[in-house]
């Protein structure tokens, strides 16, 4: 007689093969058969909406992609303050480019544009640009917005822009540069030699923007390109540190840890680079 015997007349007619206590061993084996849920990678459109925008040089509306800021996740940056964020590079996104006449510039700058810049885009930018029949697809590869970038470099430089802003649109390509090394295998023997000219270029935007942030520096006011000082004199120190020019990053550095508006975070990361400038020098 089973220990549920006479529970039939509830009609519970199973109760007689049921076990009091389960067997724990079989119970976990069940377990450890089971796979874990492998985690979704949400496509990269998903952080993205289309923007409505009118042309300041040509006044026609067009659409944009643009990130929304809700959906995605900061992870830390790099050393020198490059943006990263969860399972897409938001800076692949903020160049506004019009389709109908070429007018381009990072999205802060696309609507402060002058007269006088209008009629020097509509000259040497508009009366050449062959873009508007260029498809688009969801998203932007990083050759696509690389390319966005320098035609927005090519544009501040035609309307006589600041060279905060032409050094700032460098300091993002070369950016992306990394960020489109990162996405490339570096076993593949094909990759070696793409890889070599990604970070050759990126060298080479990187220069030009540590070049063209001192020359602002001489000649206009902070903020700058949305930085206070603090982070300006840390991005430059450590791009004079990248480059093998100690003195200068000390110097800049110096700046960052006597800043009395400098935020705490901004003086650790300083810090940080001292360390690294000092080890650097022992060598």
């Amino acid at each position: 007689m089973g220990i549920f015997s006479g529970l039939e007349k509830f009609g519970l007619k199973s109760a007689e093969s049921m076990q009091l206590f389960e067997d724990e061993q079989k119970e976990s084996e069940k377990k450890g058969d089971e796979k874990p849920e492998e985690q979704k990678i949400p496509p990269e459109e998903e952080f993205l909406l289309a923007k409505t925008v009118r042309c300041k040089v040509c006044d026609q509306v067009f659409k944009t992609k643009v990130v929304k800021n809700g959906r995605v996740k900061r992870l830390e940056p790099d050393q020198d303050l490059r943006p990263r964020f969860q399972y897409i590079d938001t800076l692949k996104y903020d160049v506004t480019s019009c389709p109908n006449c070429g007018y381009t510039a990072m999205n802060r700058y696309f609507d402060q544009i002058l007269p006088a810049q209008v009629r020097l885009i509509r000259e040497q930018i508009s009366s050449q640009f062959q873009g508007s029949n260029v498809p688009e697809g969801a998203t932007f590869t990083y050759d696509e917005a690389i390319d966005r970038y320098k035609l927005s470099l090519m544009n501040t430089v035609v309307k006589k822009g600041k060279d905060s802003e032409k050094a700032y649109t460098c300091l993002k390509i070369a950016w992306l540069m990394r960020g489109k090394a990162e996405t490339m295998s570096r076993n593949a023997t094909e990759n070696k030699a793409a890889l070599e000219e990604c970070k050759k270029e990126e060298d080479a935007f990187y220069r030009e923007a540590f070049d063209g942030f001192c020359k602002a520096i001489t000649k206009e006011d902070y903020p700058m390109c949305g930085m206070e000082q603090s982070t300006l004199d840390y991005i430059l120190a450590y791009m004079a540190f990248h480059f093998e020019q100690y003195e200068i990053a000390s110097k800049f550095l110096a700046s960052v840890l006597t800043s009395a508006s400098a935020s705490r975070r901004m003086k650790d990361l300083g810090l940080q680079l001292k360390e690294d400038i000092l080890a650097q020098l022992k060598r």
